[in-house]
């Protein structure tokens, strides 16, 4: 399993657990006054944010789409969805 195989992987988790923290966690925090949701899932979600920013790092010297677009793969952390466009893109040009 390659440096860029894991990074899609962490691409992938981070953009669900981002999903996760935002749709489910935090409503239920919200509604129910339950901040145990967001507890649980906002760890691996840091966890995953940090290592899918230092993967991008990393790879921005091995990987040429990466670093052609590294700012809009940073950026797309911090939108929901964004990290899974950048999934589906990086595919694309492994793929060719």
């Amino acid at each position: 399993m390659n440096l860029l195989h894991i990074f899609r992987v962490v691409a992938f988790l981070e953009g669900l657990s981002y999903i996760l923290l935002l749709c489910v966690s935090v409503p239920i925090k919200y509604i129910s006054g339950d901040p145990s949701y967001v507890k649980m899932l906002g760890m691996p979600h840091g966890l995953l944010f940090m290592g899918y920013i230092a993967l991008a790092i990393v790879l921005r010297t091995e990987n040429q789409w990466i670093k052609n677009n590294f700012f809009m793969v940073l950026i797309a952390s911090v939108i929901p969805f964004g990290t899974f466009v950048v999934e589906k893109k990086l595919n694309k040009t492994i793929q060719k």
